[in-house]
């Protein structure tokens, strides 16, 4: 292997790293944030839905849900949608402002998309052939440090190879 072939090697191992680095900070990440948003909606949609009944039904859907639930007076109805529409109100005011305050941890989720991707571009760049070392090395160094919030994942293992004879792609791991 001549001394530019171990180079790339190395080069491609280190990028492989870093972006399996990023590929698992985004594994981690993203479910939080979209049960968050998940949450703020469905919690809005109930404090809708608990004032919408008595605003377009009026008595008429006060007394079913007091026959529904049991209740003596039609007032124990009107407290207890009340107290419902300010507890769900409060949890989406709640979620919607915690979902602010993770803004940053949103936009973090773009950036680290982003040089994922450019990570896997440069290393098909270099795996054929398509960009000299000392480039690769520069592009390398610029897209690793738009994430330095983002750890190093653990140095890949050598890959058996399957059934066909071909090592698998990162995206059928």
């Amino acid at each position: 292997m001549s001394g530019d072939e171990g180079r790339r090697q190395d080069l491609l191992a280190r990028i492989e790293t870093r972006r399996s680095g990023a590929a698992l900070y985004l594994r981690e990440n993203r479910p939080g944030i979209r049960r968050r948003a998940n949450v703020t909606i469905v919690l809005s949609s109930l404090a809708a839905v608990v004032t919408a009944g008595p605003a377009f039904g009026g008595e008429k859907f006060s007394e079913g849900v007091q026959h529904l639930l049991g209740l003596s007076s039609d007032s124990y109805v009107w407290r207890t949608l009340c107290l419902i529409a300010v507890v769900v109100s409060i949890g989406a005011a709640v979620m919607t402002n915690l979902a602010k305050s993770h803004e940053a941890a949103i936009n973090r989720l773009g950036v680290v998309e982003a040089a994922k991707a450019e990570l896997d571009g440069l290393a098909e760049l270099l795996r054929f052939g398509h960009l000299s070392v000392d480039d690769g090395v520069k592009l390398f160094h610029s897209y690793s440090t738009k994430i330095p919030f983002v750890d190093d994942a653990a140095p890949p293992t050598p890959r058996a190879t399957t059934a066909r004879g071909r090592t698998p792609r990162a995206a059928d791991r």
